[in-house]
């Protein structure tokens, strides 16, 4: 069996940051034996073109996502909590830019 054919690697996520000041946004996906090796497979498919300046490669196993389809369960509850929003507060007086 190859070597790049190895069912035993894990699944890394891989996030690229296009320059200072931006975010790092999900590129892709790759196996690789450990994270030395996915984030050199990952410079090599993901900023082939000097795409980016930062690569953060994350174990797949490691992520843990909220459901699109319990929407509205899991994010209702903030809406219940009116001091989080900018309305609730009073303005000082003389504060122009707060």
């Amino acid at each position: 069996m190859s070597r790049a054919a190895e069912p035993n690697w894990p699944l890394w996520e891989v996030f690229v940051r296009a320059r200072r000041g931006l975010a790092h946004i999900h590129a892709g996906s790759l196996h690789a034996p450990d994270e030395v090796m996915a984030l050199r497979n990952a410079r090599d498919l993901y900023t082939r073109r000097g795409e980016g300046i930062s690569l953060w490669v994350v174990p797949a196993a490691a992520i843990s996502a909220s459901s699109p389809d319990e929407r509205d369960a899991f994010f209702d509850p903030a809406a219940d909590k009116v001091y989080r929003h900018p309305t609730f507060f009073e303005l000082p007086e003389g504060v122009e830019h707060l």
